[in-house]
């Protein structure tokens, strides 16, 4: 599926069709112009309540809202045509029950214009997968690392490793079982992630883990060095923004304090020429 041959952005059952042919692209968004850079590029675009952190400066994910996802999510929605939109569902909006999460996940959808939600854990939200499922709602699953679970995990560490490779896999037998559509990978050995992309039937999104996985997605403000607060291992930069735009800042600042900005180029005379 290339980006410039694509009409439309693709919906849940192209992206499961993409498993094991053409790598599946994907970035994270959360406003309108950067929506408007990846539409047509990515395969999907995914809402992540990794905003809390990157953009409202969160310690982690547990504070992010339903009403901030649902913001962040019209404003990405504004930006794209030909790319599928996936939102998060936040902490707190899912786990209860499959009714919660049912009532949660049609606001979501209904609000924004996003086509599928992304929750996170495994076999134990298989129930609650299948239920959105049967009622309409595509569901991408994630699995590995869930960073709304960092204080049962003991922080951002890698999962799979050793006794918990054998976990690892049932969890992710038990969402493409429920009828999720695809399933997120983060932070899980290459080999382990090879293994379970090869065992289920599902299209696997990699995010610090492994090359083999049917596509890759990273926080497009790490990609692009916006976010430098930290930076894991997995992450590639592709851009160092962040610094370009501390630079152009300072220059600023030096211009506007020594006078040379505004230069008359950049102000208005009293009369128009010729007037």
């Amino acid at each position: 599926m290339s980006a410039t041959a694509r009409k439309t952005a693709p919906l849940p059952d192209d992206i499961r069709a993409m498993k094991g042919s053409t790598p599946i692209v994907s970035l994270t968004a959360y406003t309108t112009p950067m929506a408007r850079m990846m539409d047509g590029v990515c395969d999907f675009a995914l809402v992540g309540d990794s905003v809390g952190m990157v953009l409202h400066g969160m310690p982690s994910t547990l504070g992010v809202t339903m009403e901030m996802m649902i913001m962040h999510g019209q404003a990405v929605a504004r930006g794209l045509t030909k790319t599928m939109l996936v939102i998060d569902m936040p902490f707190g909006s899912y786990e209860e029950s499959p009714e919660q999460a049912f009532r949660n996940a049609a606001r979501l959808m209904r609000e924004t214009g996003a086509v599928a939600v992304k929750l996170e854990g495994g076999a134990h939200m298989a129930d609650t997968i299948g239920f959105l499922v049967k009622r309409g709602v595509p569901v991408m699953a994630h699995i590995g690392l869930t960073p709304q679970s960092i204080n049962t995990l003991g922080g951002y560490k890698v999962q799979g490793r050793d006794d918990q490779a054998e976990a690892l896999k049932a969890d992710a037998r038990a969402v493409a079982e429920a009828g999720a559509f695809s399933v997120v990978l983060e932070k899980v050995p290459a080999k382990l992630a090879d293994d379970i992309t090869a065992e289920i039937a599902i299209p696997t999104i990699g995010i610090g883990a492994s090359a083999g996985c049917d596509g890759q997605i990273l926080v497009v403000d790490d990609m692009l060095g916006l976010f430098t607060a930290f930076k894991p291992k997995f992450v590639k930069r592709y851009g160092s923004l962040g610094e370009d735009g501390e630079a152009a800042i300072r220059a600023y600042a030096d211009e506007v304090r020594a006078r040379s900005f505004p230069a008359p180029e950049h102000t208005f005379a009293d009369k128009a020429p010729g007037k």
